[in-house]
Order: structure tokens, then sequence, then C-alpha cells
């Protein structure tokens, strides 16, 4: 049976109903600071904090329910007789509901403006005790940390006149949840001021955005959290303007999309397919760039992800509705372009601004292992320029240097073996994720959408052989582009220079499993 409840709250929304409807049933409030003035005001009986602990509030407000009247009325376990008898010799009464929420750190650090000091200042100390206390004695009290609990408390309490364990139990472990996720946040923004290297024991605390329909495939659950500061032109940023549902694979295309799209600075458009780029182009404007890309493959584009980094346009627009496509994500469209690409009901549109953000530095890449986790720098880096190495007889035109670059940076995003060929500011031939580098070799010139006489090769790796060389050679490849550091470098330099192959060495490679 609840009889005494301590409320206290940062975010008031819904607590003046709340706390009317607890003082209706016959359960006498305590309550703190600005929570208490504001149910005293709306002419809701209140104890205050001080009458309870026999201690005003001191330091800024920064103590005022750490004292053993507050955590001995919580955490005294009722089933147990010597508990009880302590509650009397030191005459505390116990507490049988927590209504607490934190003080907002989170909305603290979003503005731009705050100071470490302002953050700090946010980080609450008696909430998340008493939160903890409350969920450790759960058995005997019930804890609530989240407004949307309210109701269906209430609800409970007036049927029931009592509230299950299986109720509390789940509050509970909201709270341990909560307060896991508060600390975890609290900790990333200070090693972020620092710069730090990652920590021994690394909690990481993500948001919920949704349930998904299902997974990779429809047996799998699936839901989709986002960051506490997602940064600009990320996916989960994306306002969708039209469409189906968002799936668990049209957000793991798209946000591959995204990552090719972030390479380039000029008018580009990047079509994904079961994460791959299979079609990229750049272009003068968004519909020359868009049309480069439908034509590098208009196979695979079918069903499949455009991403574009300029608004979309009417005449663009018309285009794009010439094929089937799951979603356009673009930083914005003209209201014609809107108008046209609503035709088709099912099509997602999704807007994302600062759609060309590079990623900042230290972000970091997760991979999730059975029993583990490996996490990395993001790959954000092409090649050094000083390293950037011309090692044949032949040196590559500035046409052929020009696809080479736009090559390099498409290649970096397919999965690995990958080998990409490009001419003219667009792929015309993907390999991605094969086993070997001359089946990737030999599957990027066999799908090739026009003739490779005269188009540049991009290796994500080395070429362990002269054989990718003379089969390239062979397709009228006349640059390659390719890391280097094989032991056998010296073969594909010499088949390189047999055929009159221009290739260049980079130094650095872009592995993506």
């Amino acid at each position: 049976m609840i009889k005494r409840a301590l409320i206290s709250v940062s975010d008031k929304s819904g607590i003046e109903e709340f706390a009317k409807e607890l003082h209706q049933l016959g359960i006498e409030i305590i309550s703190t600071g600005g929570t208490a003035k504001l149910l005293l005001e709306k002419g809701i009986e209140v104890t205050g904090i001080s009458e309870v602990t026999g201690f005003p509030e001191c330091l800024d407000g920064r103590v005022k329910t750490l004292h053993p009247a507050v955590h001995g009325g919580i955490l005294a376990m009722r089933d147990k007789k010597e508990h009880m008898e302590q509650l009397q010799e030191q005459n505390i009464q116990p507490i049988d509901l927590i209504v607490i929420n934190l003080y907002p750190f989170k909305a603290t650090i979003m503005k731009p403006e705050t100071t470490l000091e302002d953050a700090i200042e946010n980080i609450d100390i008696g909430g998340p005790t008493m939160l903890r206390s409350a969920a450790k004695n759960h058995k005997d009290v019930t804890v609530i940390c989240d407004p949307r609990d309210y109701n269906e408390l209430l609800q409970e309490i007036k049927v029931n006149k009592e509230l299950s364990y299986d109720t509390k139990y789940r509050l509970a472990l909201k709270v341990f949840e909560h307060t896991a996720s508060y600390d975890a946040m609290i900790a990333g923004y200070l090693r972020e001021k620092i710069n730090g290297e990652l920590p021994d024991n690394l909690t990481l605390t993500y948001e919920k955005v949704q349930d998904l329909r299902y997974g990779e495939n429809p047996h799998q659950k699936a839901i989709f959290y986002k960051e506490i500061r997602p940064e600009v032109g990320s996916l989960v940023n994306a306002v969708q303007l039209h469409g189906k549902e968002l799936s668990f694979n049209n957000i793991n295309d798209t946000n591959g999309a995204l990552e090719t799209l972030k390479e380039f600075n000029e008018p580009a458009v990047v079509a994904v397919k079961h994460a791959n780029p299979c079609g990229v182009g750049i272009g003068y404007d968004i519909y020359d760039a868009y049309l480069k890309a439908y034509k590098a493959d208009p196979i695979s584009i079918f069903g499949g992800i455009v991403a574009v980094n300029r608004t979309i346009d009417d005449r663009t627009a018309e285009e794009i509705n010439k094929i089937f496509l799951e979603i356009v994500i673009a930083p914005d469209y003209t209201e014609e372009a809107l108008e046209i690409l609503k035709q088709k009901k099912n099509l997602r549109l999704l807007k994302l601004e600062g759609i060309q953000q590079e990623q900042s530095k230290g972000a970091m890449d997760l991979k999730k292992v059975r029993g583990g986790l490996l996490i990395q720098d993001k790959d954000t880096k092409l090649f050094n320029k000083e390293e950037f190495e011309v090692v044949t007889d032949r040196i590559p035109t500035e046409k052929e240097i020009v696809d080479m670059r736009f090559a390099w940076k498409v290649v970096k995003h397919i999965k690995s073996n990958g080998i990409v060929l490009a001419k003219n500011g667009k792929t015309i031939g993907v390999g991605p994720g094969q086993v070997n580098r001359i089946w990737a070799v030999d599957n990027s010139i066999r799908q090739a959408t026009e003739e490779t006489k005269g188009s540049v090769l991009a290796s994500d790796a080395f070429f362990p052989f002269g054989d990718s060389v003379e089969t390239a050679a062979k397709a009228g490849i006349s640059a390659i582009i390719q890391p280097g550091g094989s032991v056998r470098d010296e073969e594909s330099i010499e088949k390189a220079n047999q055929y009159g192959i221009a290739m260049v060495f980079t130094k650095m490679r872009h592995f993506k499993h």
C-alpha cells in the first residue's frame, strides 16, 4: 500500500495532474525545491523535504535529500523486523513511492554555448541516488523516472489498490537503464573534452528512435537507436517527407550511400544496392550527375537507394520517377520536384540538412562480434598527397588522374576485395566482395556498362600478382590506382609498363569488411 510519495522532478510535464490524483488517493506527498513550489502554487498539499530531514536545503540545492531520513525510508525492507524497528528508533517513516527525473544534463550539453561548468552543474547526484535506492528495494518501493508511466501507475492503483510485483520490477529495471545511460552520457561528454583514449571499461548509450517491422529478414526483430548527440549530416537527423516506414535494410543501405556521397563536394549522385555503390556519377549539375549514376548500372539501381548532395529539381525528379526506387535522400527538393516524386505512393523521400558534412575527428566505427565489440577510427582519409606516387614509365594524363581520384573515392566504400572501373566522372563497372582480387577485376569488367577502353581501375588493396594488370590491359584500361605494398609489386609494375598502363600507388589501402 502506497502511503507516502517523494516527488522531485526536473521535467514537470504531467506532474501537477499526477500529484493531484495521488493526493485524492490519500497519499502524502513529500517534495523538494522547484517541484514543491509548483505543487503548492497549484493548491496541492506538500510536505517540504526539510520537514522530513530536519535539515535545511543547502549549497544552492546541491544537498537536500542525501539524508538517512530519506534513504532509510526508501531502503528499509518492510518484511525485515530489524529494519522496521530501526526506523521506529530513529523516528523515520517509510517512503513507498519515488517519482524523480534527473537534472537536464542532455538538454544542457546540446546547447552550443554550454560551458564545462554549466554541464557539471547539471550533473544530478541526489536524484540518481534515490532512484537507485528505490529500484534496489523495488519489492517494497515503487519508483518512476519517466512521466509516460504516470497514467499506467494510477490506473493500476485505482483498479487493484496496489501495484503488482511485475510492475514494480519493470519500473526498477527502467531506472537502472536510465541511470546507466545518464552516467555513460556524462562520462562520454567529459572524455570528449580531453580527446581521451577509449577507456578500459566502455559503456555506450543510445536512444530508441523506433521499432522496425523486422531486421534483415522477416523472422528477425529489429530496433533503430541513435546517438545522444548525433553529428550534423547523420542519417538519424533525416526527416521523412513521404512514403512507407523505413526498414532495417533501408536504413543500412541509405547510410552506406551517405558515406560514399560525403566523399564528393561537386554535384554527385550515389546509387546503392545491398550496401554497395552500384552507380556513382558527378556532373556540372545534379541532373547530369543523376544521369551518369543511372547509366553506370541501370539494372542494379532498380529497387535501390539514391543519395544526392544538391537540391532535387523537377527535371531530375522526372528522371528519378522513371524507375522503381526504395529511397531518395537529398538536402532539399523544389516544390515541383516533391509533387512529381510523391506520385509514387511508396517511394520514401528523406530530407537531410548538412548532407555533405564530413565525419568529425575522433569518429568511431563499431562492429559487434559474438561476445565482444571491435572499435576502430572511422576511415575518413583518402590518401596522403605526399605519398601519391606514379610508379610506371607512363605518367597518367590529367583526365586519368581526375578519374582515378573519383574511382578511389568509390572503391573505398565497396566491400573488399573491391574493384571499381570509372570513366568521365562515373562508375562503369563495380566488382565488390570477392574472395580473390582477380575475380573482382573480372566481375568489374564483365559488369561494365560501356566500353572499358580508356577507363581507369581502382583497387582497394594491392595486387598480389600481375594477372590483374594483364586482365585490365586486355580490357583496354589505361590507368590503375592501387595502394601498392605487395612483395610482388615489381611484377605488377612490369606488366603495366609492358602494356603502356599508367599506375599510381597511394600507399593507403581501404579494406571494408
